[in-house]
C-alpha cells in the first residue's frame, strides 16, 4: 500500500516552484550579439530615440560586437556605455579597435561591449598581415565562469562586399594565428560578412575554408534575412564556431536574428534610423550546477510526488 501524504498540496507547490526556478535559469543564459550599427557616430548617439533603442537591444546581451562604428574620439561609445549603465543593474565596459580602413572617408572601428559581472577580457589582438582585409579583425579573448566553455575567442569581420569571398576565406589564417597565440581553439567568428546574395554565392563556397573545413559550423542559415528593408532578403550577418567543444556549448537553436521591429513594436522606419541590419545572436549554455542537474531534479520530483500523492 502506498503512503498518502497529507501535505500533497505543499509538495505540488514545491514542485512547480522548482520548475519556475529552472525555467528562469534557462532564460538567463549567456548571450553573444553582433550588430552592424551603420555609421554609429556622435550625431547618432545624440539622437535620444536611436540611443534608447540601441540601449534596449544591447542590454539583452552579455557581449555585443558592434561594427561600422565611426568614433575616433570615443564620445559616441562613451554615451552608449553610459546609457547602458543607467538602464539596468549591470556594469558595462567596452574595448575598441583603432580606426580601420583603406579610405580616409570610410574608417571604421570594431567595438565590444560586455557585462563586467558575467565576463572578463583576457586578451586583445589586432590582426596584421599581408592579407588585404579592408577592416582586419580586432580579436578579443574572453573568460566567463557563467558558461560551460570558460575561455573563448571572438573574431569580428565587417567585410568589404567587393571581396567578401576572399576576406571570409582569410579568416582561416586569423584562426590559426590566434589559436596558436592563446593556445585556444574555442573560436567564434561573427559580423557582417556579406555572406549572401550576389556577394557570396553557393559556387563560391569551394573557395572559402570556413565552408570546406567541416570543423567550422555556420549557425545562421543561408535563408535567414538579416536586413531590415523589404528591398533585400539576404543572410549577410553570420555567426560561425570552430570545433565540437564550442558547438556543444551552444544552446540548441538559439542562433537567430533579433527582429527589434517585431519585439519592440517599432516601425521599420524607426529601426532603419538605427541600422539597415538586424542584430544576430547566440546563447551559450550556463555553467550553473542547477541547470546541469535539471533532468535529474525533475525526475526525482515527479517520483516523490507520485509516491506521496498516488491519487494524482
Amino acid at each position: 500500500m502506498r503512503w498518502r501524504s497529507p501535505n500533497c498540496p505543499v509538495l505540488l507547490f514545491l514542485f512547480f516552484f522548482l520548475l519556475c526556478i529552472l525555467s528562469a535559469g534557462r532564460v538567463s543564459g549567456f548571450r553573444i550579439c553582433s550588430y552592424n550599427v551603420q555609421n554609429f557616430n556622435v550625431n547618432k548617439a545624440a539622437n535620444y530615440r536611436t540611443l534608447h533603442t540601441l540601449t534596449r537591444v544591447l542590454s539583452r546581451c552579455d557581449i555585443s560586437l558592434l561594427q561600422h562604428v565611426v568614433d575616433t574620439e570615443g564620445k559616441a561609445i562613451k554615451s552608449l556605455v553610459s546609457a547602458l549603465n543607467r538602464y539596468d543593474e549591470y556594469v558595462y565596459q567596452s574595448v575598441s579597435s583603432r580606426s580601420l580602413g583603406t579610405s580616409a572617408s570610410d574608417m571604421q572601428q570594431y567595438v565590444f561591449i560586455y557585462r563586467t559581472q558575467t565576463v572578463n577580457v583576457t586578451g586583445q589582438h589586432q590582426h596584421e598581415s599581408q592579407l588585404q582585409f579592408v577592416r582586419a579583425p580586432f580579436v578579443v579573448q574572453f573568460q566567463s565562469d557563467k558558461t560551460t566553455i570558460k575561455d573563448f575567442i571572438l573574431v569580428p569581420l565587417h567585410s568589404d562586399p567587393t571581396q567578401a569571398v576572399q576576406e571570409i576565406d582569410w579568416l582561416y589564417e586569423v584562426f590559426v594565428e590566434v589559436s596558436e597565440k592563446w593556445n585556444n581553439t574555442n573560436v567564434m567568428f561573427l559580423g557582417d560578412f556579406h555572406a549572401s546574395c550576389a556577394y557570396v554565392t553557393r559556387s563560391d563556397r569551394k573557395n572559402i575554408r570556413l565552408f570546406t573545413d567541416s570543423s567550422f559550423s555556420w549557425l545562421i542559415g543561408d535563408r535567414v534575412d538579416t536586413t531590415v528593408t523589404d528591398a533585400t532578403s539576404c543572410a549577410y550577418d553570420r555567426i560561425v564556431v570552430h570545433g565540437q567543444p564550442f558547438l556543444k556549448a551552444i544552446e540548441p537553436f538559439s542562433a537567430q536574428v533579433f527582429n527589434l521591429a517585431k519585439e519592440f513594436k517599432l516601425s521599420k522606419t524607426a529601426v532603419v534610423k538605427v541600422s539597415d541590419h538586424f542584430p544576430v545572436e547566440v546563447m551559450l549554455k550556463s555553467s550553473a550546477l542547477l541547470l546541469q542537474a535539471t533532468p535529474l531534479l525533475l525526475l526525482l520530483a515527479v517520483s516523490v510526488i507520485g509516491w506521496c500523492c498516488p491519487e494524482l
